[in-house]
């Protein structure tokens, strides 16, 4: 049988590097768990499978939130036309339908990659204590363990079959605090205004409760729904991280639960270095994080959005109209105001999805107005779409009842009994429920936007843009953040590469929901390895450019099929990780696809190879 390209990274990835084998970096491989001929987890068709008697114990002990699984996407297997299926792929649609279904995930699958499917139970969990519970099951029944808040992983971290899942949907307290001091750092650290959130919170929620209710700014993600503790284990980007920091980098104590059922309350002053490892070493690879206290910020006075698309009218204008951009870039928005996403597409146009903070309607005005009196002076260009400009005092930007006002800007929880605070923003509609094609990502440093170097970037970036279309991530760099942001992310777990990055530049492709088996909602998984090769095509454009070992990678947002994911996610902070997980689950009980010490282990997470 031919081995695809796909499959054949999957096994190199398998493969541990040789830089990375014996010592700290061996992780789980020097305990029982690579004993003999290797480690195997067991599954429902195992003799060593728990019981109804062992599962039944384990519901007393919860108190029923154990939960049996089934997926309602199994349902439509041959029903595909029943009204049933066609309510179940409209309502996947809705991040909140999605977030409250214990069986499904924000993203359904990739293709050649993973397919979305539900553990037997979950331990729909309420507290640290339910959590403990779980992880202690799994590991005396040699269970595979998988853990899922907001369930927004690309990589299909939040799902497998055959396991046990802790749920953690139900743990979204959010508590503010006006001086909070981590446990065990009294007289050591300053009190500094706060939030707590449960593992089970999304942002949208976060953000009204911090901003809109008591006046505060909390670095958080962009897209609304994804889940507040996932977010900041892989390092966390929201729009405005280049004056606040990475997301992680507010955090100032977590609550975990690690791989021997000990609940710890971890902080610079309690269990410093895994700490540190939360702080973007991976959602759900070192600990089950129960609550994450981060400091809030000062509000600046505006949060606003800038939105237009402008094209050239020939491939040679489109080469004249990237180096324009990154002229204007360097020179107006490479600092802590501006952020979000800049497109270069094939069909030689650009679009802006920008916001800003700390500006005023008549700074914005005057900023862009030069950049558009060219484009208007030059024959070759054309405005597609003239800018919208919105500006709004800071405390309403998460505002549900603020942001139903604005036509087209925030889409409602459908469900007839939903709060009515349960809003997401539009443009994050395609993401909800897809089917990914592909997605890759890469940092940009900041030294290509110098004036000797522009040249090269803009044939770059229009090289790639032939190929396929691609998304400059301006937040997704701290190079040309405050000081205070950067030297706060410079304590975090990521890639040291995100330090001296002006923008993530993100390739990606997908579909609207979609599942195989389900007739006419089955992937076009044809269509999907074209799309996955022109991206592979486009990235070498930038590989060209900044090689992949300078480069980098985001772990949220990232290639599938990345065979050198170690140095990808984290580059030399690798090591320093690996030395966090085999203190702390040297079983490697925390199991995800790509993350740290996981070399050796089959891709399902269930054979440890010796």
């Amino acid at each position: 049988m031919e081995v695809t390209r796909r499959e054949l990274l999957g096994l190199v990835g398998a493969i541990p590097l040789a830089s990375l084998s014996g010592g700290v970096l061996a992780g789980c491989a020097q305990t029982a768990a690579s004993a003999g001929n290797g480690f195997q987890r067991v599954r429902p068709s195992d003799a060593g499978w728990p019981n109804q008697a062992s599962w039944e114990g384990l519901r007393g002990r919860l108190k029923g939130k154990l939960i049996e699984i089934h997926s309602p996407l199994q349902a439509c297997a041959g029903q595909a036309q029943s009204a049933s299926c066609t309510a179940l792929f409209k309502a996947l649609k809705n991040p909140y339908f999605i977030g409250d279904n214990v069986a499904l995930t924000q993203t359904l699958g990739w293709a050649d990659a993973w397919t979305s499917r539900p553990s037997v139970y979950a331990v729909a969990a309420e507290n640290a204590a339910d959590v403990a519970a779980a992880v202690n099951f799994a590991r005396e029944n040699a269970l595979r363990l998988v853990i899922k808040g907001g369930g927004h992983s690309y990589l299909g971290t939040s799902n497998a079959p055959d396991s046990l899942l802790i749920w953690t949907r139900r743990m979204n307290k959010i508590s503010v605090h006006d001086a909070f001091v981590g446990q065990g750092c009294s007289g050591r650290v300053s009190a500094r205004p706060a939030v707590s959130v449960g593992a089970g919170a999304i942002w949208m929620h976060t953000y009204n409760e911090v901003t809109t209710r008591h006046g505060r700014y909390v670095q958080g993600g962009g897209c609304a729904t994804v889940g507040v503790a996932g977010l900041i284990q892989s390092g966390g980007f929201g729009s405005f991280s280049k004056n606040y920091g990475i997301a992680a980098a507010s955090l100032l104590e977590a609550e975990v639960v690690t791989a021997d059922g000990k609940v710890l309350l971890v902080n610079e002053c309690s269990h410093p270095e895994l700490f540190w490892g939360l702080k973007g070493g991976g959602g759900g690879s070192l600990g089950v994080v129960t609550r994450v206290t981060l400091e809030t910020h000062d509000l600046p006075a505006t949060f606003g959005a800038f939105f237009a698309t402008v094209q050239a009218r020939s491939a040679k204008a489109y080469r004249r109209l990237i180096a324009k951009l990154l002229d204007f870039y360097a020179k107006n928005l490479f600092n802590p105001h501006w952020g979000e996403q800049i497109l270069l597409r094939p069909d030689n146009s650009i679009e802006f999805y920008m916001v800003f903070q700390g500006l005023g309607k008549d700074q914005v005005e005057a900023l862009w107005k030069p950049f558009f009196d060219w484009l208007r002076n030059d024959s070759d260009m054309e405005v597609k779409s003239a800018p919208q400009l919105t500006v709004l005092p800071a405390r309403y930007f998460w505002d549900p009842a603020t942001l139903k006002k604005v036509p087209g800007v925030v889409l409602s929880d459908d469900r007839p009994d939903a709060p009515a605070d349960n809003v997401f923003w539009s443009g994050n509609l395609p993401e909800t429920g897809h089917y990914l094609h592909a997605y890759q990502s890469a940092w940009l440093p900041a030294a290509l936007l110098d004036k000797s170097r522009q040249a090269a970037l803009a044939d770059t970036l229009y090289a790639a843009s032939r190929h396929f279309e691609l998304s400059l991530h301006c937040n997704k760099g701290m190079a040309g953040g405050s000081a205070a942001a950067i030297a706060r992310s410079r304590k975090t777990a990521m890639n040291p590469a995100v330090l001296e990055a002006f923008a993530l530049v993100i390739i990606a492709a997908g579909s609207e929901p979609a599942y195989p088996g389900i007739a006419g909602h089955e992937p076009d998984v044809q269509a999907a390895r074209i799309d996955a090769h022109a991206i592979d095509a486009a990235m070498e454009e930038i590989y060209r450019l900044v090689p992949k070992a300078q480069a980098g990678a985001y772990v949220s947002e990232s290639n599938y099929f990345d065979d050198a994911w170690q140095e990808s996610y984290w580059g030399p902070n690798y090591p320093r990780l690996a030395a966090v997980k085999k203190k702390y689950d040297p079983d490697c009980l925390f199991f995800v696809h790509n993350g740290v010490g996981t070399e050796g282990w089959s891709r399902d997470g269930f054979t440890k190879r010796s």
